[in-house]
């Protein structure tokens, strides 16, 4: 079996890695990443590349069709990959998330790859109230990010006219350690922020609701995707990753923290206005469908991996928000620098 992974240098793009490996020992593992964070590693006692049969350097946005032969399984992890960067680069996630990722699924189909597996997200909720949402629910994307991945589910819905089998993952709220870490992630700022100043502010007044996926846990569902069979949800399935004992309010995230480092002190501004961005994620048809590739991480456990890899770092920034671990920070550095273009090009 060969597999080609879009995104391989990316946060999740390790994590995946090394699972595939474990998993399908003699697969063929090809990653392609434009490698704009491949720099950024944290921990990580080898290069996570290093288990993969090839790495190919490139712009999703000018993907060369010929990779795809005799590829069995796409899993499309590239993506610009937040709201505050997709606010930064509207045009350019618009490009990216969509455009480009709707070409590299007809390319893929066209030259008979057999599985497309699609990293979608929860954001897509948007504003979202009542009770958790399933897939059949309208939407409410809020942000450039969410729109991207509303866009490119439908494009795989409309024009999948082949054989191919296409999973779209949505994707809770990722967490957890990573040879790649990002600090731009809910839980994983608080670990952060609790290990630096032994403070967690929580700037919203900590009642939005969000669903949490450990990165580990990312990994088993996209595994689980890469087995899948038409007959189990259909051709082109889209469905919500991760479980519902998952989603938390935000104010809970901080005092799991808490809990698993003592001396932490809580700190939520009560009187900022609500985030919009509050949604509860139904997760019944992926345990109905992947009972086996449930999210096996506690929230406690992803608490404790994030401590000690940032232990392990030594990490004390209490200035970390200002520093490449945060995805949007490394972009612009790149540009002040002359590196990248405003599009996001190499120079």
């Amino acid at each position: 079996m060969r597999i080609l992974i879009t995104g391989s240098m990316g946060y999740v793009g390790p994590i995946l890695t090394r699972h595939l490996r474990q998993k399908f020992p003699d697969a063929e593992l090809i990653g392609f990443d434009t490698a704009f964070f491949a720099h950024n590693l944290t921990g990580a006692i080898r290069l996570p590349e290093s288990l993969l049969d090839r790495v190919h350097f490139g712009d999703i946005r000018n993907f060369p069709p010929e990779l795809l032969d005799g590829v069995d399984v796409v899993v499309h992890l590239a993506a610009i990959s937040n709201d505050p960067m997709g606010k930064e680069f509207e045009g350019v996630t618009e490009a990216i998330n969509e455009k480009a990722s709707v070409a590299l699924a007809r390319m893929a189909e066209q030259r008979g790859v057999g599985r497309f597996i699609f990293a979608s997200s929860c954001s897509i909720y948007g504003a979202a109230e009542g009770r958790p949402k399933r897939e059949s629910d309208q939407l409410n994307p809020l942000t450039a990010y969410a729109r991207s991945k509303v866009a490119m589910e439908n494009a795989l819905r409309s024009s999948n006219a082949g054989n191919m089998t296409v999973t779209c993952l949505r994707f809770a709220t990722a967490c957890g350690m990573s040879d790649r870490l990002r600090l731009d992630l809910v839980l994983n700022d608080f670990v952060a922020s609790a290990l630096a100043t032994g403070e967690i502010t929580v700037l919203s007044d900590g009642t939005p609701w969000r669903p949490l996926i450990d990165v580990a846990d990312m990994a088993r569902a996209i595994e689980w995707a890469i087995g899948r069979d038409a007959d189990r949800g259909g051709r082109v399935l889209v469905v919500n990753a991760g479980s519902n004992t998952g989603n938390y309010q935000v104010r809970d995230l901080a005092d799991v923290v808490a809990a698993e480092l003592p001396g932490t002190k809580v700190s939520i501004n009560t009187a900022a206005p609500p985030d919009l961005r509050s949604y509860q994620v139904d997760f019944s048809l992926f345990a109905e469908l992947a009972p086996a590739h449930l999210p096996a991480v506690p929230l406690a456990q992803s608490v404790k991996n994030l401590y000690a890899g940032l232990k392990g770092m030594r990490f004390s920034d209490k200035e970390f928000r200002s520093s490449s671990l945060m995805r949007l920070k490394t972009l612009k550095d790149h540009i002040a620098v002359g590196r990248l273009s405003a599009d996001l090009r190499w120079q």
